[in-house]
């Protein structure tokens, strides 16, 4: 695509770019779009869900304004590799949920912590035994003394 002097795009290449925009959100809306809706409704154990929640919803946020205000800064200075950082950004993203977002299908929400989170090959390091009920069943069972001066 060359531009002239009076910088006009030809028709066939300016639907073209139409089209490819049509599927690309029609691409985005149907993988990329709604997981970060969908993954923090479902991992969140009940405990931490609504903070859990809130602090992806805020980040969700806070990158959507990031990448608007400053995709047009990187294109004009980094022009197509633009799109190879976010290509780049979109591997990452891919293998972090292939590696690190366990399957939950089938799992109920209460057993989540026990069926997913300690049995997770990275995050069970993030559990101690006093979390699985181990150790905090004797400090419990103990009798108080009363002691009256």
């Amino acid at each position: 695509m060359h531009l002239h002097s009076t910088n006009v795009v030809a028709k066939h290449y300016a639907v073209l770019v139409i089209v490819l925009v049509c599927v690309f959100l029609a691409g985005f809306a149907w993988s990329w779009g709604p997981l970060g809706w969908l993954i923090p409704s479902e991992i969140f154990p009940i405990e931490t869900r609504s903070a859990g929640f809130s602090v992806a919803v805020i980040m969700n946020f806070v990158f959507t304004f990031l990448v608007a205000q400053t995709f047009l800064t990187m294109l004009c200075h980094m022009r197509a590799g633009t799109f190879f950082l976010y290509c780049a950004m979109l591997a990452v993203m891919c293998l972090f949920a292939k590696y690190f977002l366990p399957e939950t299908k089938g799992i109920p929400i209460d057993e989540m912590v026990e069926r997913v989170w300690k049995q997770h090959w990275f995050w069970k390091r993030y559990y101690k035994d006093h979390d699985t009920g181990k150790g905090g069943l004797e400090i419990q069972d103990k009798p108080k003394e009363n002691t009256i001066a």
